[in-house]
């Protein structure tokens, strides 16, 4: 573990410029004339995905060309077994936000070391910000799209849970409400809702902007293993509806998380 860690750390910089190359490439698609095919699934998938995807595949290949990766994109072609480290990817999340024309979506890349994410890079083009964390050293918001391309790193924290007599901010998807969800907020007075899409949404846990992400439904552990390590970077925690561990790729072929609860206060629940 610490040689990975060493290594992670090492990897940071790197993809960092990954993730913003890749983000621009979605910037560079022209949403008004581009193709949106359908998914088995049923879901969106369009040209700004697929070039996302061939870039970050060609910068691993080149960065780490000895630890697989699993990208949302190329999930049939994966084989390997429960893999010790592998890069899990999702090149375009939100990809309903982004044929709607709204900006929140983003680029996710985790890597991931015996099913737990160590490292976690979300970056949303369109709002021009990364945020990047690596578990146990710490968690960093970056601006991209200005002169110098990306601009320092800033640190970020989870906030303490509010008292019973204030508020506190639950972020909810925009695109995929649930009833369990909606229930899980209701039984707890006091909410405020924040709607956001994508992976935006742990970003401001681990900002300290918002503190709880309820998602009780079914959902892809490419989306979240990014936002995973970015949280628990910055002081958080993630955990399965009842309390426990979220393990990530232990099920061949079968990448579905049935539910999970972002938190910015470690000690809530």
């Amino acid at each position: 573990m610490p040689q990975i860690g060493r290594r992670a750390a090492a990897l940071m910089g790197p993809l960092t410029e990954l993730v913003a190359l890749a983000g621009a490439a979605i910037l560079a698609v022209d949403r008004t004339r581009m193709r949106v095919d359908g998914k088995a699934d049923g879901s969106p998938v369009t040209e700004a995905d697929l070039a996302a995807d061939r870039i970050i595949a060609e910068g691993l290949a080149r960065l780490a060309s000895d630890i697989p990766a699993l990208s949302e994109e190329r999930a049939n072609q994966w084989h390997a077994s429960s893999p010790e480290v592998f890069f899990l990817i999702d090149p375009l999340d939100g990809t309903k936000e982004f044929v709607a024309g709204r900006n929140e979506f983003t680029v996710n890349l985790a890597l991931v070391v015996k099913g737990t994410p160590l490292l976690g890079i979300i970056g949303a083009p369109a709002l021009g910000l990364i945020w990047r964390g690596l578990v146990g050293q710490g968690a960093e918001r970056l601006a991209t799209g200005q002169g110098n391309g990306i601009g320092p790193a800033l640190p970020i924290r989870t906030r303490p849970f509010p008292p019973p007599s204030e508020p506190w901010i639950a972020a909810v998807s925009r695109s995929h409400g649930d009833a369990a969800t909606e229930a899980f907020i209701d039984a707890r007075s006091g909410a405020v809702r924040q709607t956001l899409g994508s992976a935006v949404k742990f970003a401001k846990i681990a900002e300290g902007a918002a503190d709880i992400y309820p998602r009780l439904a079914p959902t892809c552990e490419w989306d979240i293993a990014a936002g995973h390590a970015l949280v628990a970077a910055a002081g958080g925690k993630i955990t399965d509806p009842s309390g426990g561990e979220l393990r990530f790729g232990e099920r061949l072929g079968d990448f579905i998380v049935p539910g999970f609860i972002a938190w910015g206060d470690p000690t809530a629940g």
